[in-house]
């Protein structure tokens, strides 16, 4: 009963794809990426490659999975990376990707496209971050005795492996090899279905990834031109919720010694106009061209708006205050450990308790919840005048993300010992 399911929800999923791509752009992008999607894997793949295969839903995962695929391009240089994604939002962002050999879309799943990947791929070693359970290709990869792991996965009880229908996902988890699960929770979970066996905590390698961007910064001479001697708030993955708390809160405490920098998680136009209404007076990155860069230019420009895609890791070095966007969402926040891992107090909205950095972070006492514009400005005005407690939230935001260190580590000494790159 459960794979007649979820075979009926592949086909829904499909018409549902095929109908929203007549007016959403995403999903025309999901359609046209899998196009003759065979013959250009065939194409592009040589059939005596050692492959390992890594795939990720989107560009979180990507995130995570990514300190993994340039530790194996070290560890195991004859082996070729052929790197997948399910949604748009992470190929089309990553599709030139220098650390992987291939980027490429998954294409859907069933028995037939499952079979005809393999085929062509014939990974020797195939890695799933996170959160990605396809039957068919787990069910194949098993059958085929290829060595299957997945990698910072984070299990909460709501999920359906922990219900009484959850029989078939069940089934996919005891298709890995391995599972190496972030913290204590997913562990006992995983025990609790008789998967004890095939599970170990090694941590978030998020963790690894923000703190190899933040060892190898590099600088951004127009932010700091912008910056000068000021203070500045550096605001990323923000919506529009999020955009009108600041705008309230700089309304009352802005002035020439403070600066705000806004990355938006959406870069369109329409919303590139509605900030610039929002802020007005403020400049896109774009426009700070260096015809237009020397020292005075923007002495009275007090917030700059980022339009492009990419920077955000870096900008937080510059901030005094870090604020993520996303809090004011039920979605939730975005990714707090960018900002943490510079050794900033974290700013964020309510939405934070179903991503468990967030959580920990503010238990840490590294991130503040401001709930509304007026408690975000009577924290801000805070930390800019108490440098005590400036100094105690730093420390516990960057001496949060250390702690959590070494989850490829332990994931490279498994594949190692294993010797599951061993031809």
């Amino acid at each position: 009963m459960g794979v007649i399911l979820y075979n009926i929800f592949l086909a829904l999923f499909k018409s549902g794809i095929i109908v929203a791509s007549l007016f959403n752009r995403k999903a025309k992008k999901w359609l046209k990426g899998r196009k003759n999607i065979f013959k250009k894997l065939a194409k592009a793949i040589p059939g005596n490659e050692n492959i390992i295969w890594v795939h990720c839903a989107s560009l979180g995962e990507f995130e995570q999975g990514r300190p993994l695929i340039e530790r194996l391009r070290v560890q195991s240089p004859k082996h070729k990376i052929l790197l997948t994604f399910f949604s748009p939002s992470g190929y089309e962002v990553q599709k030139d990707y220098k650390g992987a050999d291939w980027v490429f879309y998954l294409p859907s799943d069933g028995p037939w496209h499952a079979k005809r990947f393999l085929k062509i791929v014939k990974p020797s070693l195939v890695i799933f971050v996170k959160y990605e359970f396809w039957y068919y290709y787990l069910k194949k990869i098993k059958y085929r005795h290829i060595p299957l792991i997945l990698v910072s996965a984070f299990f909460h009880r709501d999920m359906a492996f922990f219900k009484w229908y959850g029989a078939l996902q069940r089934k996919m988890l005891s298709r890995f090899a391995h599972l190496f699960v972030q913290n204590e929770e997913s562990n006992s979970l995983m025990g609790e279905i008789g998967l004890a066996g095939i599970t170990s905590i090694s941590g978030d390698t998020r963790f690894d990834r923000v703190i190899e961007i933040a060892e190898k910064f590099q600088p951004i001479p127009l932010i700091e031109q912008f910056i000068g001697d000021k203070k500045v708030i550096v605001a990323g993955s923000t919506w529009k919720e999020d955009e009108e708390v600041l705008q309230k809160t700089f309304a009352t405490i802005n002035g020439p010694a403070l600066k705000l920098i806004i990355a938006p998680h959406e870069i369109n136009e329409s919303h590139l106009n509605d900030l610039k209404k929002l802020f007005p007076g403020s400049v896109l990155f774009s426009q700070l061209t260096t015809d237009h860069s020397t020292p005075g230019s923007f002495r009275d420009t007090t917030c700059l708006i980022i339009d492009n895609i990419g920077m955000l890791s870096r900008l937080y070095h510059y901030g005094y205050i870090a604020f993520i966007g996303g809090g004011y969402k039920p979605l939730g926040v975005h990714n707090v450990l960018e900002a943490a891992v510079y050794g900033k107090p974290v700013l964020f909205g309510p939405f934070y308790e179903k991503y468990t950095e967030a959580v920990e972070l503010i238990k840490k006492e590294g991130a503040i919840c401001v709930k509304d514009d007026d408690e975000l400005k009577k924290t801000i005005q805070r930390l800019l005048q108490d440098r005590e407690k400036y100094t105690f939230h730093s420390k516990r935001s960057l001496d949060y993300v250390k702690e959590n260190k070494g989850a490829t580590e332990k994931i490279i000494q498994y594949i190692q010992e294993k010797r599951l790159l061993t031809s």
